[in-house]
């Protein structure tokens, strides 16, 4: 399997705080690697490197061989990697198909005439109209973003992120605020519309550990910004100190 995204050696300090501390790990395709850990343990830091966000303090971070260090979310978009950005929170009165319109519009570099693309681009409607089906939202089209059940808002965050025609997908909580009888269902979506739009691999920052189970290839631990496990799930889930350092503290979050 090729590798698709990977870190050597990051480290990632702010003054004397080490948030990150020679963090080496790779993403391969085919895969849904689920990143884990307690509170302060460097998986918001690490998301934000991995995203272009922010620069390491010292060893690189590469996407398809490419130093994307420091390029930000715009540009990392452009090459192929995405992340659920939460559009709705920003443009809450905008419709579905304007919301998903308007990862479209970026992706085919019409931002400077964004909002006249919305109204009257025929294609940036017709994908936005597929993307939208894709995760069941077809009939959601006119409704505005802002209106829409918890877990539909979910499913919009990444929509709005596969409009993108991303390579590889990161998901931050995507079930977050959902309640426990739709998590499962709104994963399941998520998995099969990245099958149908030919994602690579998913990276999910995910503390919800049933549905970390159900669905990673592998699982990478994160505690005191070191990585302290590297595994699939059966082994991972056999190790009891990993229950104890990351999963019981996990569950208090």
């Amino acid at each position: 399997m090729s590798v698709l995204l990977e870190t050597r050696s990051v480290s990632k300090y702010y003054g004397v705080f080490r948030a990150l501390e020679q963090i080496t790990l790779a993403v391969h395709e085919g895969e849904l690697v689920s990143v884990v850990g307690p509170n302060g343990a460097g998986k918001t830091t690490l998301v934000n490197l991995l995203t272009g966000l922010l620069e390491p303090t010292a060893g690189e971070v590469l996407f398809m061989g490419r130093n994307i260090a420091g390029v930000g979310p715009v540009a990392l978009a452009d090459h192929g990697l995405a992340r659920a950005f939460q559009l709705i929170q920003i443009f809450p009165q905008l419709t579905v198909r304007e919301t998903i319109a308007a990862a479209v519009v970026s992706r085919q570099k019409k931002r400077w005439r964004f909002f006249r693309s919305l109204s009257a681009d025929a294609g940036v409607n017709v994908r936005a109209a597929e993307v939208a089906d894709i995760f069941g939202l077809g009939p959601r089209l006119d409704t505005v973003a802002a209106a829409l059940p918890q877990g539909e808002k979910k499913l919009l965050d990444v929509a709005s992120a596969f409009a993108l025609d991303p390579q590889v997908i990161l998901l931050d909580e995507p079930t977050s605020g959902v309640s426990t009888s739709d998590k499962h269902g709104i994963m399941k979506t998520l998995i099969a519309a990245a099958k149908r739009a030919a994602v690579k691999a998913i990276v999910l920052v995910e503390h919800d550990m049933d549905l970390v189970a159900a669905y990673s290839h592998r699982i990478i631990a994160l505690s005191e910004g070191k990585v302290v496990a590297d595994l699939p799930p059966d082994r991972f889930f056999a190790e009891p100190h990993l229950i104890e350092t990351v999963i019981g503290r996990v569950k208090g979050h």
